[in-house]
């Protein structure tokens, strides 16, 4: 029987016939990888865009979101780890094209689709599909990612995706080898391939207590993000609650967060978020020149907006997204 490499991320697995990735969703069936994750998403929701997290494209809109069963990471605090961490037979799924999957999300109002929850790189090929229709209806694309991919497969998906929310977990190799069993440059190089290719990046931080929560580490995070994406480029800096393997630690203290928050912006970022705590002033968008709330949020929901084809209203200056 011939073996198969799959080269879609840097795993590379080697397969043997009927053997699947470290994804659960690909598989070598007489010599050809197919992906057990095609037309069959276990989750379809309609959520405000604001959830994914994504701040800084049409605010208060929802998007069509979807997801299959697999990931290539396999992060010991997943939050959505009973479909993350699962193959496809084990999860209630539906039978959903991606013809049907556009169809839907014009039919619910929706302005964009989120390919989410688990990890679209490993159904990519349902994601590629999907977005190459969504795109020619007039639809925005979003995929919420650990950017755990090779260049080449990348490149090909950045031609239909508008924004990207990606989880760049930790600054460190420590950390990813460790909490993630993965490594971190490859998630680097993709976050910069991604935005020399246009797609608009948000980057996500989820803050562990005694892991990923040093002034030393969240200094060093603010400042790559600067540094390679631009002071621009939003950062999410989300709270951690305790779950899948990591039971044992708290939630992420309200204190840590505002430091972190106030560390970052002091490192030069402009738009800097604080999740999963709605009364944090963290969710709103401040306008880097005036300094005037331009957003203003209470978690998901819209309470003020005062952007006006993108610029501020009070000082007229252009705030980087995609707001049309």
């Amino acid at each position: 029987m011939i073996n198969v490499e799959c080269t879609l991320c840097p795993r590379h697995c080697k397969l043997a016939q009927g053997q699947r990735g470290d994804c659960r969703v690909r598989t070598n069936v007489d010599g050809k990888l197919f992906s057990l994750a095609y037309g069959n998403p276990c989750a379809v929701h309609v959520d405000p865009i604001e959830k994914k997290p994504v701040f800084h494209m049409l605010p208060g809109t929802t998007a069509f979101s979807v997801a299959t069963a697999g990931c290539n990471l396999h992060c010991l605090y997943c939050q959505n780890w009973e479909i993350s961490q699962s193959p496809p037979e084990k999860t209630r799924n539906v039978s959903l094209t991606p013809e049907e999957v556009v169809a839907d999300t014009i039919k619910a109002g929706c302005q964009s689709i989120a390919y989410t929850y688990s990890e679209p790189i490993v159904f990519y090929e349902y994601t590629l599909d999907t977005s190459r229709l969504a795109r020619a209806k007039g639809l925005r694309n979003i995929i919420v990612t650990a950017g755990y991919i090779e260049q080449e497969p990348l490149l090909e998906l950045c031609k239909s995706v508008d924004t990207a929310s990606v989880n760049l977990k930790g600054i460190t190799e420590e950390f990813y080898k460790k909490m993630c069993h993965a490594t971190l440059k490859p998630v680097q190089d993709a976050i910069l391939t991604m935005k020399k290719n246009g797609v608009w990046v948000e980057i996500i931080n989820l803050v562990i207590p005694a892991w990923n929560d040093s002034d030393r580490d969240i200094r060093a995070l603010a400042r790559w993000v600067k540094e390679n994406c631009g002071r621009e480029t939003p950062l999410h800096l989300s709270r951690f609650w305790p779950m899948h393997k990591l039971q044992n630690l708290p939630p992420t203290p309200i204190e840590t967060l505002s430091r972190a928050w106030e560390i970052s912006h002091a490192e030069g970022l402009d738009h800097v978020y604080v999740g999963n705590i709605p009364e944090h002033p963290g969710n709103n968008t401040q306008c880097p020149s005036c300094q005037k709330i331009i957003i203003k949020r209470y978690g998901y929901e819209i309470l003020e907006n005062h952007l006006n084809m993108g610029k501020c209203e009070y000082c007229g200056i252009s705030i980087p997204g995609i707001w049309s």
